[in-house]
């Protein structure tokens, strides 16, 4: 049965405004949709691995969301920005094409090491996956325009707005923006944060946001995730 005017009113929500509090998911709730998929043996050596190198493990549930946006978009060629130690790589594996190809830039040698090590782990071949160390913003202008499915956020939140920048250009028509950590532990959405990188998390969000050749939402999986489809 249709609602009435009456009730259509009372329960619809102006834009700009935010849903009811009480549409908002519990801690239980959120642990619960966390933890909902099973996390593999080398998924959970790369979480491991990654506390001593300084790096900050992807949750249970954004790995998942991961290989689901890789999967939805038939993900062949894959650009990765921050490497880590091949937590979010094993994800983007899962769910991309059985001869997708992975481009995974990150600063630091030693942490593709790892993520080497654990990519072999699981068989997967060393022609499927090219790690380059390096600064990602002299990698990524050398990489071609418009010839990539995905592209993925995870490096360092102060050039997230570059990154995107570079992204963009590096997609298809169709293609998918995912960038991680767009939360930043609630300082995003806390106007009195105003630390260099809560500010360039905000600004990249901004730049999406207001991008009219984008279709974007901001999922609250993790620390946050952004994913913006290339009209």
């Amino acid at each position: 049965m249709s609602p009435t005017p009456a009730s259509s009113a009372s329960s619809a929500t102006a834009p700009g405004i935010p849903s009811s509090p009480e549409a908002a998911p519990t801690p239980a709730s959120w642990v619960f949709a966390e933890d909902f998929a099973a996390e593999g043996d080398a998924a959970t050596q790369a979480r491991v691995e990654a506390e001593p190198l300084g790096l900050e493990p992807l949750s249970r549930g954004t790995v998942t969301a991961l290989t689901f946006l890789a999967r939805a978009v038939q993900a062949r060629a894959v650009v990765e920005i921050g490497t880590g130690t091949g937590q979010s790589g094993l994800a983007l594996f899962a769910g991309m094409q059985p001869d997708g190809i992975l481009t995974s830039v990150d600063l630091e040698a030693d942490h593709q090491r790892q993520a080497r090590k654990v990519f072999g782990s699981v068989g997967i071949p060393s022609q499927r996956f090219r790690l380059i160390a390096g600064d990602a913003l002299t990698v990524l202008p050398k990489l071609s325009d418009g010839a990539y499915d995905l592209v993925l956020v995870a490096g360092d939140t102060l050039e997230y707005g570059d990154y995107v920048e570079q992204g963009l250009r590096l997609l298809r028509h169709g293609g998918l923006l995912i960038v991680t950590h767009t939360l930043w532990h609630g300082q995003t959405a806390d106007t009195a944060q105003d630390d260099d990188e809560t500010l360039s998390v905000r600004s990249a969000l901004e730049a999406v946001s207001d991008n009219e050749d984008l279709v974007a939402t901001l999922l609250p999986v993790g620390d946050g995730l952004l994913a913006a489809v290339k009209r």
